[in-house]
């Protein structure tokens, strides 16, 4: 009867299925928030004596940091230190060390904490510290030059440490980099508000604006985690001194099997000149 103030039934099956929903998207939400560190750290945990294969722990096994590979048969010409993806660990990115001795160049795949062996749990305040002070302790023990290279999740934590030593840092190599995390989440949970959930920020394009530091910002064209245009975006964010390098039918995992030892040296050829023109000796021990 109508005007009895009373739910139908069907009102009412219509009442309870939206509470439920609501109730399961706020269960989900929430999940996001408390578990959203499983959805940005994949870290693989192995022991060092695992890790270090072909390699020398550095700076000592007992500090752990990440690994050392040294040009084979010649003095180094630079110190370049790498940061990794958001999953596995250094030690399965022996491929840098492998192109990047090729041009004489010391090489540093630095690892995070929580990451292989070393102690800790992941988050952006925890791997920016650390390598902020793997910068440091590369540039104390080895001068200038110093190039910092950077892979997805890598490419943010690089820019952030380098904005914390730009004294230190002779340039920067970022591949596959976003412009802000939260792009990156919005692309792929487009009906989320990740804007308000996201802990870690990664704001990349924020610490890269003002740097005084050469920067060579490389895309893979067909990229399908982190599009390409938000590496676009970043490089038409923070202006100057910024070199755009697009890896033409590259996705984010196989723009590796489409560059060769030639694309590597124009690509760093920037950064190499301006570590010949910015060479100092290393820091005086403390």
């Amino acid at each position: 009867m109508e005007g009895t103030g009373r739910l139908t039934p069907t009102a009412v099956r219509i009442a309870h299925a939206l509470l439920a929903m609501g109730l399961a998207v706020a269960i989900f939400v929430a999940g996001l928030v408390m578990f959203q560190d499983r959805l940005l750290y994949f870290p693989a945990r192995v022991s060092l004596a695992e890790m270090t294969a072909g390699f020398t722990p550095w700076p000592a096994p007992g500090e752990f940091r990440g690994l050392l590979a040294e040009p084979e048969g010649r003095a180094a010409i630079g110190t370049a230190i790498v940061f990794h993806g958001n999953a596995g660990h250094a030690g399965h990115r022996g491929y840098y060390a492998e192109a990047l001795n090729r041009l004489g160049l010391r090489v540093i795949l630095a690892e995070y904490p929580g990451y292989g062996p070393r102690d800790g749990k992941p988050g952006e305040d925890a791997l920016v510290d650390d390598a902020a002070d793997t910068i440091a302790a590369a540039s104390s023990r080895y001068g200038k030059p110093i190039l910092v290279v950077g892979e997805s999740l890598g490419a943010a934590v690089a820019a952030s440490a380098s904005a914390r030593n730009p004294q230190r840092v002779t340039g920067l190599l970022l591949i596959t980099p976003w412009d802000r995390l939260e792009h990156v989440a919005a692309h792929h949970y487009p009906w989320l508000p990740v804007r308000w959930l996201l802990r870690d920020r990664y704001e990349t394009a924020g610490k890269l604006r003002g740097l005084a530091l050469p920067v060579v910002i490389v895309l893979a064209e067909h990229d399908e985690i982190v599009p390409a245009r938000l590496g676009r975006a970043l490089h038409e964010d923070v202006g100057p001194l910024r070199e755009l390098v697009v890896i033409p039918d590259a996705g984010h995992n196989d723009w590796l099997t489409r560059i060769d030892d030639a694309w590597w040296r124009e690509t760093l050829a920037p950064l190499l000149r301006a570590g010949r023109g910015d060479r100092t000796q290393a820091d005086p021990p403390r």
